[in-house]
């Protein structure tokens, strides 16, 4: 097995900033993933940056990151002690004749000597009492629990980072297919319009020799009924067209009239039609971010297992509290108002250790699936490759049939239009090469658009550029 797919140490959690997901470096291996520009497309660079800025799925995955992370410091923090302040006040009221007062009465300070006096003792007598105190513990980690626990919770956040970049590549994909989409159906409804418009000609003068005894009645309605699936068809393509740039504008995250007025009438050919590498090599797999997360997945489910199984040991633990008593606040920091109180206990966890055990089976059934998860993901990965190179092979050997059907077509078009200006060919000879013609570069239109994606599909199989 390849050592980028075996699984690592979980890095200690920090609390480094989550990168913009439009940068270019927001990879979280380092490596530049704006593969786009390979397409040296500027349309679809425009449109691609507009995806990463405003839409919703990488708006969530980037709050997801967030969560995690921040749940990631809240286990790291486990590891150090806690101290909670405790502040308060007391008020008792007591009865006047117990407690001091029936101190004072017994040396001959009662209430009738105060009112000999000219004073009246009261009632009741009220016993403010003010207290702050600070208890605080602390788990000796003797067997690694707090900190395989930490370990585990940073790596759920690098899985979460890169979910984030699953879920950035998918949209990327699937915005690049949909502008693909887009342009090309443009250049069809085109192509389309002018096949109609050529059937229509062709569907008059099919009529003229019809009306005339020069044609047979299977020639023009074979013309007019081929004139009318062309006019049939170019409404649906048309609400193809329409379908296609709503689901753009969802996927870049509302309509945007400046992308809208620059979109392209037809796909550019080269030099995006150049070949690749015959093969990839794993160091360009390692982008992979399904591949990364899953093995991020496996190094803390093989930590939870070790926090679980820490869990059986006993654990150290250490608590204490220190603080004051007074009947008036200004007394409070007297030093001889402080009271202290440190003890150690050594929990033993042998009346739940059939819970425990149960928790450690729990935790090792996780890692399991976590290991069948990466196994999967790594194989998915290999074979989805292999079919990306596969395809755009096959795809370039479409185009390039295509294109010589194009160029074949066309000569054949221009010289029957000579010929037929010449008088040494007939109108129809014309028309059925010119309707050649453009079927051969709807063909050829189309191959563009499969080369585009299945370069796409080998950009996303490999989680960004396949170039070293």
């Amino acid at each position: 097995m390849p050592t980028w797919l075996v699984p690592r140490e979980a890095p200690t959690p920090d609390a480094a900033p989550v990168e913009s997901a439009t940068s270019p470096s927001a990879h979280p291996s380092g490596a530049a993933t704006a593969w786009w520009q390979e397409f040296d497309d500027p349309v679809l660079s425009q449109v691609l940056s507009a995806a990463l800025e405003s839409n919703f799925d990488i708006q969530e995955g980037i709050a997801r990151v967030h969560q995690a992370r921040a749940q990631a410091r809240v286990a790291s923090s486990a590891r150090l002690p806690a101290v909670r302040p405790l502040v308060g006040q007391e008020d008792v009221r007591a009865p006047a004749n117990t407690g001091l007062g029936a101190q004072l009465d017994e040396f001959g300070l009662g209430p009738d000597t105060f009112e000999q006096l000219g004073f009246r003792a009261p009632e009741r007598i009220d016993l403010p009492t003010y207290s702050v105190a600070a208890g605080f513990s602390y788990t000796v980690d003797v067997w690694g629990r707090d900190r395989q626990a930490a370990g585990a919770a940073g790596a759920r956040s690098e899985a979460a980072k890169w979910d984030l970049q699953a879920v950035r590549m998918g949209v990327l994909t699937e915005t690049a297919a949909t502008y693909l989409e887009v342009v090309d159906l443009r250049h069809q409804v085109h192509l389309a319009t002018k096949t109609s418009t050529l059937l229509q000609e062709w569907e008059r003068h099919a009529k003229g020799q019809y009306v005339g005894g020069l044609a047979d009645a299977h020639s023009f309605y074979s013309v007019q009924q081929a004139a009318r699936n062309a006019k049939t068809e170019l409404p649906r393509m048309e609400a193809r067209l329409a379908d296609a740039e709503a689901r753009l504008w969802v996927l870049v995250g509302d309509y945007r009239a400046d992308l809208a007025a620059i979109l392209p009438e037809a796909l550019p050919a080269a030099p995006w039609q150049s070949p690749v590498p015959s093969e990839v090599a794993a160091d360009v797999l390692v982008q992979r971010p399904d591949v990364r997360g899953a093995q991020e997945r496996v190094t803390a489910a093989r930590l939870t297992v070790g926090t679980r199984k820490a869990e059986l040991f006993p654990a150290l633990s250490l608590s204490g509290s220190i603080g004051l008593t007074s009947a008036e606040s200004g007394t409070w920091f007297e030093p001889d108002q402080w009271f202290r109180n440190l003890t150690a206990n050594v929990l033993s966890p042998v009346l739940q250790r059939g819970r425990l055990l149960g928790n450690v089976d729990v935790a090792e059934a996780e890692l399991a699936a976590a290991v069948a998860g990466y196994g999967r993901s790594v194989l998915t990965a290999t074979h989805e490759v292999e079919s990306a190179l596969a395809g755009l092979r096959a795809s370039y050997d479409r185009l390039e049939l295509f294109a010589s059907h194009k160029e074949a077509a066309r000569a054949e078009a221009l010289l029957r239009q000579r010929r037929y200006a010449s008088g040494l060919d007939d109108y129809v000879a014309t028309l059925h090469a010119s309707r050649l013609a453009l079927t051969a570069e709807s063909n050829h239109a189309g191959g563009l658009r499969e080369v585009a994606l299945a370069r796409l599909a080998l950009h996303h199989a490999v989680g960004g550029t396949f170039r070293q």
